[in-house]
């Protein structure tokens, strides 16, 4: 498993993007390896990678500036700001407004043809924007997230900012592959410190 995986087991380790809630879901059950005995979720690092390789490809399928990446946890902001400049792609750090994608009037409308939302509970006026314009959503789900409307679930530690820093990073990376900007053994210009 260690030799093809996105970025090596000691960096998805060193990150805490197993490290999920003490909460579990049903929705989040299949993704979940184990439980601590102190109670917390660790999620499967192979079906991480997996779901990061899935969501890669998926975005691969759109121009950058069809794709909108929200976050309003503000540990992640750095990080889609960063995804954001090395693909192209529109985000919003902070507090996403009702309408953004359904009100042709608004002053910040747009048209995204996919997003991606980095916690389904904090961002989900925009997963209700994103349903009403039938524009598919990828989440970033922790162990005690809920997966309805989410279309393509990437089981991970959405609160951490190394673990937000370490994923977009790689969606980022592999987004620029997937589309052939930069070679398949490349590594992007912006530094995952950068993320």
């Amino acid at each position: 498993m260690a030799d093809d995986l996105l970025v090596s087991i000691d960096m998805y380790l060193q990150s805490g993007i197993h490290i999920g809630a003490k909460f579990k879901t049903g929705f989040m059950e299949p993704y979940i390896y184990k439980i601590r005995p102190d109670g917390l979720c660790v999620l499967n690092i192979a079906k991480i990678d997996e779901r990061l390789r899935m969501a890669a490809k998926l975005l691969a399928k759109y121009e950058p500036d069809k794709i909108l990446v929200v976050c309003r946890r503000d540990n992640g902001h750095k990080a889609v700001k960063s995804f954001a400049k090395a693909t192209g792609a529109k985000a919003i750090a902070g507090r996403y407004l009702p309408g953004t994608m359904t009100n042709p009037s608004f002053s910040g409308f747009t048209e995204p043809e996919i997003i991606v939302v980095s916690d389904p509970w904090l961002d989900k006026q925009a997963i209700k924007d994103a349903v009403r314009a039938n524009i598919p959503v990828i989440g970033l789900c922790d162990t005690n997230n809920t997966t309805e409307n989410i279309d393509l679930v990437v089981p991970c530690n959405n609160k951490g900012n190394k673990s937000l820093s370490l994923i977009y990073y790689i969606l980022a990376r592999e987004y620029l592959r997937n589309r052939g900007v930069i070679q398949k053994t490349t590594e992007l210009d912006i530094p995952l410190k950068d993320f």
